[in-house]
């Protein structure tokens, strides 16, 4: 028997297109991006997380000479957000990049890597609500899914221990 699994998402082309909040949350993932500390890869990368409280957390790469050590930005806004704001549950996150290698702003639309995603799935599931996922391109094109859930199917989870 083979089976499929599939979810929707938007696809918009500008950040105009998407409302306020997601704006607002992609304006500080852009800003996050700047405070990434990325000498090895070059690869820069920012994420903002939007709490229930309204408050905006910040996360960016930090990379570490004995790699693998370094943390993502997804990681570092998460573990943020759980140390100074433990009884919020996230509304939504936002990732953006910047590639210095790339010789021209990117078109590419990149996701979380898998430890981030089973740490997005942790946070969805111990504040039992979805989180939101917005992510960015450089040169503006974006994807927009309702679940962080739905970027890692067929989970291992808590449930399953």
């Amino acid at each position: 028997m083979k089976c499929n699994v599939s979810f929707e998402y938007e696809l918009f082309g500008n950040v105009q297109e998407l409302e306020g909040s997601l704006q607002k949350l992609l304006t500080a993932a852009k800003e996050a991006v700047g405070l990434s500390y990325a000498p090895y890869s070059k690869f820069h990368v920012g994420a903002a997380l939007l709490l229930s409280n309204g408050e905006i957390v910040k996360g960016s790469n930090q990379e570490n000479a004995s790699s693998p050590a370094g943390i993502c930005a997804e990681r570092v806004a998460l573990s943020a957000s759980s140390s100074v704001f433990p009884q919020e549950k996230i509304i939504a996150i936002a990732i953006t990049y910047h590639n210095e290698s790339a010789e021209e702003e990117a078109d590419n639309i990149v996701s979380p890597c898998g430890i981030c995603r089973q740490s997005l799935l942790e946070a969805t599931d111990r504040q039992q609500s979805p989180i939101r996922v917005l992510l960015a391109s450089p040169s503006g094109k974006l994807i927009l899914l309702e679940n962080a859930a739905h970027l890692l199917p067929l989970a291992f989870s808590a449930s399953d221990l």
